[in-house]
């Protein structure tokens, strides 16, 4: 509890919403391009791949749409993401991991993410409980 206590403190999140919908939704102090930078930073730093870093709203304007700022990390390690797809195959479809940034209406910053309990309930794992808690426990530590 005290290291996630501290990487909150580090990286200035909050609690703010655990949707029903799966998506676990924490507040930024910190500008799109400062959490951008911060986060991709700590899961480099962690060893994760980084995979694509998606600007929406750069590709908004390209076709004369204005989208505020909204971005997307995908990023992973292959050897978790291997056993969740050894559990069931068809969790690849939400694998790699993602972060969504953006900022909202208010000018608030938010990054989101899957949470991992309610993709296992989503792909039907009921055989690798321990694999699924490690998944949460790793994405609300870097996230947080």
């Amino acid at each position: 509890m005290k290291q996630v206590l501290t990487g909150l403190l580090l990286f200035g999140l909050s609690f703010n919403i655990q949707a029903d919908n799966g998506l676990i939704q924490l507040k930024s102090p910190y500008s799109i391009q400062q959490t951008t930078d911060k986060l991709i930073s700590i899961l480099k730093g962690k060893g994760m791949t980084i995979f694509a870093q998606i600007n929406h709203s750069s590709g908004a304007k390209k076709v004369n749409i204005e989208l505020a700022p909204t971005q997307v990390i995908i990023f992973g390690n292959p050897k978790i993401g291997s056993l969740l797809m050894q559990c069931q195959r068809t969790i690849a479809i939400d694998l790699p991991q993602k972060a969504l940034i953006w900022k909202d209406a208010n000018a608030q910053v938010w990054v989101a993410y899957n949470d991992a309990e309610y993709l296992a309930k989503r792909h039907h794992i009921n055989n690798c409980h321990g694999v699924v808690e490690k998944v949460k426990k790793a994405l609300n530590k870097l996230i947080t």
